[in-house]
């Protein structure tokens, strides 16, 4: 008998090919580098055969420019080193699932395969929110794989996130703390001055001990 998989059952998603693995690894380390430079870590890189042609990393705040994600990056550089704006039978690795911005440009390139880690529930172009690469009316379809080193590239982000929340709650502690001690000095000068000046004379008498004043 032929047990039949109940319809809560997610299907199990088909092995990752060494090759992909590696090439995502590619663009696991251009993100890295988009994480040194404190933007959001997403990495890219396209591949035309066994061969990266381009990476890119995302930094839109650095650069000033709201185009600037890792995919973008990725293709300019590669239209440029094979001075083409079309880039058939190439294939784009990135950390994260391409945002509709991306998906257009990915298109218009004619790129032949997407290939990406980590879904983005808020902006995922390649199903999370809306699918781009499934409209039939479209003419050039790009095959999308999802979920390569899924957990590496979304521990990654989540990583960043938190250690910038962390960074966030530090700079708010230290901001009330200094407050509060701008507070309490302007609540009770005198409290204040005293202290100060005795420790200036205290500085003074330590600078005033025998031997401590080199001779002329």
């Amino acid at each position: 008998m032929i047990d039949t998989p109940t319809p809560d059952e997610s299907p199990v998603p088909p092995p990752v090919s060494e090759r992909d693995r590696r090439f995502m690894a590619l663009a696991q380390a251009a993100a890295e580098e988009a994480r040194a430079a404190g933007e959001v870590p997403v990495g890219a890189v396209l591949v035309r055969g066994d061969e990266v042609i381009a990476k890119g990393f995302n930094h839109p705040i650095g650069a000033h420019d709201p185009s600037a994600h890792a995919e973008m990056i990725a293709l300019r550089a590669a239209a440029q080193a094979v001075e083409n704006y079309r880039l058939p039978g190439c294939e784009l690795y990135v950390t994260l699932e391409p945002c509709l911005m991306c998906a257009g440009a990915i298109m218009h390139a004619r790129v032949a395969r997407v290939v990406f880690g980590a879904r983005d529930p808020k902006t995922g172009a390649c199903g999370s929110v809306v699918d781009a690469f499934a409209n039939p009316q479209l003419n050039h379809h790009t095959t999308v794989t999802g979920g390569v080193l899924e957990t590496e590239c979304g521990d990654a982000l989540k990583s960043f996130f938190a250690e910038r929340r962390r960074a966030s709650r530090e700079a708010r502690a230290a901001a009330r703390s200094e407050a509060h001690v701008v507070a309490s000095s302007e609540a009770h000068p005198e409290v204040h001055v005293e202290v100060r000046g005795e420790a200036r004379a205290g500085d003074a008498d330590a600078h005033s001990e025998p031997g401590s004043v080199e001779p002329l």
